[in-house]
């Protein structure tokens, strides 16, 4: 199972990073084009609706990686507080809930994106199917369901990484 993880950990940051390049060198070009290129600028107006949409996988995308890395928000001293007074096993409880809302948020986004793809709605200037906007939460989701089940079954320790951190 670690090397799955490992696997996902490298495909999820090469994505990561070739979407934040490719976000970076289309604004760049967009910018240099409307200074520079005159009446040849119009014709690039696809840029920005191309960058909003990679930016929605990118933020989906890297939610499972930050989530694994205890970067995602959270109210640690209210956490522990519960923990040392009741001795609850809070945070497989957290993990437990995360990965049922994690899963019924990627069911929800599947049929989200399958109506949105029967709809044949299209972007305005590239022409792709919208349907591919609500794919992103999709895949995001189940990432974020893969992270926490990881953390329940003990395979990560999501919030030591955290505290680590933290110091």
């Amino acid at each position: 199972m670690q090397t799955i993880l490992s696997a996902i950990r490298v495909v999820e940051r090469t994505s990561l990073v070739a979407l934040l390049l490719g976000m970076s060198f289309l604004f760049a070009f967009n910018v240099l084009m409307r200074l520079f290129g005159g009446s040849h600028a119009a014709s690039f107006g696809w840029i920005d609706e191309v960058v909003r949409m990679m930016n929605i996988f990118l933020v989906f995308l890297a939610a499972g990686l930050a989530l694994e890395r205890g970067k995602q928000v959270a109210v640690d001293s209210f956490q522990s507080r519960i923990m040392a007074s009741t001795g609850l096993p809070l945070t497989r409880m957290i993990d437990a809930v995360g990965v049922v809302f994690s899963l019924y948020m990627a069911w929800l986004s599947t049929r989200m994106a399958a109506f949105v793809f029967s709809t044949g709605q299209t972007s305005a200037t590239v022409g792709i199917p919208i349907g591919w906007l609500y794919v992103a939460p999709c895949i995001g989701f189940v990432l974020l369901a893969l992270r926490y089940g990881a953390s329940f079954a003990g395979l990560v320790d999501r919030f030591s990484l955290r505290s680590e951190v933290d110091e």
